[in-house]
């Protein structure tokens, strides 16, 4: 055994049943390096050469492990389940929230979406259409042939099919299930009988509240009688209109107990990155869309700055020692995630098709070409700009589900690196993103961190350079009492590395010494163009990211990286 999984732990939930054939499912063939290249269709062959941009195909490094092949298998059972697993995990990019022509403010075909994601790199996607009475009624009945011939069409690509819960009292939420016979039933009733919009929800009152935890539950139901093979959540642009109070959060993060957790984090970083491009040749906007004010809805100990992203990150992942660090440090899982929250993407040609009827018809007619170049709009294609990197024990909708359910996620903006690894080790054993080690007392523990640095130019035509990482720690302080708590007192930076190479691999080691008390820690990195001192003081975040400026925001000039966190628990 020998490896600190965290599989056991009390507030981790991670049991999970291995019977979805993760280790049978085939890799695709831009990973599979006994399949030739020539063997390749096209976009095989640029997903093949995007992996090996990235050092992630070939030499010396396997495909499926992150960088190197230090890391260990997922399971301690993996390890015979196929050569492939004995390098650790295939790190799968994808986004978890994208809309189409059955969104009410969409435009794009399913197929658009699917065939753009794969360009970009993306392995999984969910379709996202928004929670409304017209998609309830029609929409995701009609939505679900649109995403069958995707999956055909692209079978490299993971589709599932989702929805953007309005969260009743509270923002959106992606809610996704595992694909099979029942996902687009499932999904329909929870639609209908809890969305918040379709239910007249939307204030923040406790019937309200109650309300969103019902429908976690019935999620959480429809798994347990095996409706579904599986089922998440994980709210979006959750500080856009400061409803989400702290104890909402953690409401839906404890609803459905450990074993089955359904609510299992938020976005860290929004999608519309492009709001912020100066006008006129951009949206001249926030980065975001992050341009509201409090309301009559908004939980009242919000600072106004909360409504604003800082380094395209939402406040409440970006502030070290702020909400995020607040639930890590109650010792129980919530992750992060960034996406492209794709609707109507920046530079496009096309526009909704003629005659659209989208109340009678539950979707618009097919996109067709508008003759101008829309330079109005704050999107990017999936895997264009943000990306969520999920270690996955295997190319499978389950793995990936599983993987996201675990925490084994990073996420960057930009293509600011092509891989990570991260680790954290102490007496024979490790734990990686979403882990955690189990040591005695008084045990040396220390974090290594492998990072591939950026292996080519990104979407925007650039190499990103990383300028600089940083390791941020907390201790662990337990249940707090009162549920609307978002600080964390004792998380701060312990430690930054200057990064004075552009190309290759760069191994970073921080000793956390002899462990007296439980603590977690978790990393960032930046390009270093824009910081600022943290909303804490510089004795908790000297370099910290820093808020965007509405009308004025590149995000190609502020990119950033952030992991998930890794738990150290001596006993």
């Amino acid at each position: 055994m020998g490896h600190g999984h965290g599989h056991g732990h009390h507030h981790h939930g991670h049991h999970h049943d291995h019977d979805h054939g993760h280790s049978t499912a085939p890799l695709p063939a831009a990973f599979d390096t006994s399949v030739p290249d020539e063997a390749l269709s096209p976009e095989q062959q640029s997903r093949r050469s995007l992996l090996r941009r990235a050092g992630l195909l070939g030499a010396g490094l396997a495909a499926t492990s992150v960088v190197g092949s230090a890391a260990a298998p997922a399971y301690a059972t993996s390890a015979s389940s196929g050569s492939r697993k004995k390098n650790g995990f295939l790190w799968l990019a994808g986004d978890h929230h994208i809309h189409t022509q059955y969104s009410s403010d969409g435009k794009y075909r399913v197929v658009d979406q699917v065939r753009q994601g794969a360009r970009y790199g993306m392995d999984w996607l969910v379709i996202t259409d928004h929670g409304s009475t017209t998609h309830a009624r029609i929409g995701v009945d009609k939505v679900n042939p649109d995403i069958q011939q995707a999956r055909a069409a692209y079978e490299d690509t993971l589709v599932f099919q989702g929805l953007e819960w309005n969260i009743p009292a509270a923002e959106h939420g992606t809610v996704f299930v595992h694909p099979g016979k029942n996902e687009v039933s499932v999904l329909k009733q929870f639609e209908t009988d809890y969305d918040g919009s379709v239910k007249g929800a939307s204030d923040s009152t406790p019937a309200n509240e109650a309300l969103a935890i019902a429908g976690l539950n019935f999620l959480a139901e429809q798994v347990r009688r095996r409706k579904v093979k599986d089922a998440l959540m994980l709210a979006n642009h959750p500080a856009r209109r400061g409803v989400d109070s702290p104890h909402e959060i953690r409401g839906w993060r404890d609803a459905t107990g450990a074993e089955r957790q359904i609510a299992v984090g938020f976005e860290g970083a929004p999608g519309h990155q492009a709001g912020g491009l100066p006008a006129p040749l951009g949206p001249g906007r926030a980065r975001g869309i992050y341009d509201n004010n409090p309301s009559a809805n908004s939980f009242a100990g919000y600072p106004p700055e909360s409504y604003r992203t800082w380094g395209g990150f939402d406040w409440m992942t970006a502030t070290v020692g702020g909400l995020w660090d607040s639930l890590l440090a109650e010792g129980k899982p919530w992750w992060i995630t960034a996406n492209s929250d794709s609707h109507q993407n920046y530079g496009d040609t096309t526009m909704r098709g003629p005659n659209s009827d989208f109340n009678a018809n539950g979707k618009y007619e097919d996109p067709v070409y508008a003759g101008q170049i829309d330079l109005a709009q704050a999107d990017y294609w999936p895997g264009y700009y943000s990306r969520t990197h999920v270690g996955s024990d295997g190319f499978s909708y389950a793995a990936v589900m599983d993987g996201i359910r675990a925490g084994r996620i990073w996420v960057d903006h930009g293509q600011l690196v092509s891989a990570l690894d991260v680790r954290v080790s102490g007496g024979s054993r490790w734990a990686t993103l979403g882990g955690a080690l189990h040591v005695k007392k008084g045990t040396k523990v220390s974090l290594t961190v492998d990072v591939a640095l950026a292996g080519g130019p990104n979407w925007a035509g650039f190499v990103p350079q990383l300028a600089r990482v940083d390791v941020i720690q907390g201790d662990v302080t337990g249940e707090v009492s009162d549920k609307d708590t978002f600080t964390a007192p004792t998380a701060r930076v312990v430690r930054s590395y200057e990064v004075n190479k552009s190309t290759g691999t760069v191994r970073l080691t921080y000793d956390l010494g002899k462990v007296d008390r439980p603590v977690y820690v978790r990393l960032r990195g930046t390009d270093g163009k824009r910081g600022a001192v943290g909303a804490m003081g510089a004795a908790v975040d000297p370099a910290g990211p820093a808020l965007d400026v509405v009308g004025d925001a590149d995000p190609w000039q502020d990119l950033w990286f952030y992991t998930n966190p890794v738990w150290v628990l001596p006993s």
